[in-house]
């Protein structure tokens, strides 16, 4: 992702300006990707093509890492070829001149591409719909999803200031952040998964059986791995090996992009974890909201798991 002719991937002179939030079509996002976005809405996809999309924070980085090794036959060596980032393209990632754009990265690729984007539905190009490429949704429960989101809106330069935790939780309730409400687009990604070729799979379902879920990618993307490598990509994609991987942990992004002195980008990977933020009176006002906005959905996620 960072542009090779830029000594050290750019300028980190002073501090980097943060983002500020502009509607697109009634989303919000960071002004600065949408510099690129003529790009993004002309992009052309091929049917080899795969998407992997989540609201941020919901496991994206797991689920392409499992992608990856399903499509390099479990072949770890592979998988260090280079950093997830560039692997894995961000859509609609647009960070100035310091950074390649997304689509720029894309378009230097050949089939099959595997693509990352966080746009909600109603965002995603046509062209990945018309193409029928297959597209792997992954949702994670919005109370963990909120508190994993704030610390990394802490420590990405790229995103708006968060403020503080109560700030945030007000935020994020209003669809104040970045891709706008998460309930707006789990349940707007749920609403076509029977209409395209949508894998739609839940992040607490990954950490209670990771090999399961695993096989179900794997069966979506038409491989078949013997049982020795669906366990060397289980070991290979658990938190504790993705967190110590260069390759993935995203320790090659700058540090006037992602301070990881302040979080780093791979945090707990933990279900449960809101239990040590929100207070009383938050899970109260949550769980009143929460209702309100996904009454009548079949859609059901689990906020804890069973020891």
């Amino acid at each position: 992702m960072l542009r090779q002719d830029v000594p050290g991937g750019g300028s980190t002179e002073g501090a980097r300006q943060r983002p500020k939030l502009v509607p697109l079509r009634g989303v919000p996002m960071p002004d600065i990707f949408l510099e690129n976005w003529e790009a993004v809405q002309n992009f052309r996809a091929v049917p080899q093509d795969i998407v992997i999309a989540t609201y941020p924070k919901a496991g994206t980085t797991w689920v392409q890492e499992i992608v990856d090794f399903i499509l390099q036959d479990g072949d770890a060596e592979k998988c260090r070829r280079a950093p997830l980032q560039t692997r894995i393209p961000f859509l609609e990632f647009s960070c100035g001149s310091d950074f390649t754009a997304g689509t720029e990265l894309l378009e230097q690729m050949s089939s099959p591409r595997v693509i990352k984007t966080h746009l909600p539905f109603q965002l995603l190009p046509t062209t990945f719909l018309e193409q029928r490429c297959k597209i792997i949704y992954c949702a994670r429960n919005a109370k963990d999803n909120l508190v994993s989101y704030y610390h990394f809106d802490k420590m990405n330069k790229i995103q708006p200031e968060p403020g503080t935790w109560h700030e945030y939780f007000q935020k994020f309730l209003q669809g104040n952040v970045s891709y706008g409400l998460w309930h707006d687009h789990v349940l707007g990604w749920w609403a076509q998964k029977d209409l395209y070729p949508i894998l739609y799979i839940f992040y607490e379902d990954i950490k209670e059986d990771p090999k399961r879920e695993i096989r179900k990618m794997m069966t979506f993307l038409g491989r078949d791995l013997p049982e020795s490598v669906l366990d060397a990509i289980a070991r290979h994609t658990s938190f504790q090996a993705m967190r110590c991987n260069p390759m993935s942990n995203y320790m090659s992004v700058p540090p006037d992009v992602f301070d990881q002195t302040v979080s780093t980008f791979m945090r707990k990977g933990e279900v449960g974890d809101w239990k040590n933020h929100f207070t009383v009176a938050q899970d109260q006002a949550f769980e009143i909201d929460y209702e309100r906005r996904m009454k009548g959905s079949d859609l059901r996620f689990r906020t804890e798991l069973q020891q």
